[in-house]
């Protein structure tokens, strides 16, 4: 088992788009839903989201903000074996319309009909803590 840096956990999470996003519920259990950060995953520990500030998800954030990421990916060009990667962090809500157009695709529209303006709208921010990574011939845990 070879030690791997955040560098080069990031190259192989390039393609992982979607993620699990598991917050603790106001009844105390844990919930998940899924998530895209629509191709902003040049990896650096930071993990980020848009979603609806009503919505159940930032309830939960807003009353416990570790969270935790599950990313899963397809075997590899070579017919290797998947990618799983468990992110551990801390979510934060940013209501800034500029960072929001620093992480906007046009993917979002679909969701998000005016866009950064859309009313309502809010990005959540995953700082890493620890990684956990699998994908068949490397596992380890980086801590961020």
């Amino acid at each position: 088992m070879a030690e791997v840096d955040l560098h080069t956990l990031s190259k192989k999470m390039a393609k992982l788009d979607f993620a699990m996003l598991a917050t603790r519920a106001a009844d105390g259990g844990m919930t998940s839903r899924p998530m895209s950060n629509n191709g902003d995953v040049e990896y650096r520990g930071d993990s980020y989201f848009f979603a609806y500030r009503a919505s159940r998800k930032i309830a939960d954030i807003t009353a416990h903000p570790q969270v935790v990421l599950s990313y899963t990916g397809a075997a590899g060009m070579l017919g290797g074996p998947p990618l799983f990667v468990a992110v551990e962090g801390q979510a934060t809500l940013i209501d800034d319309k500029a960072q929001f157009e620093a992480h906007w695709t046009k993917d979002l529209d679909r969701y998000f009909p005016d866009g950064i303006d859309t009313p309502g709208v809010v990005m959540i921010k995953v700082a890493a803590e620890r990684i956990r990574y699998w994908d068949g011939g490397d596992e380890g845990e980086i801590r961020a």
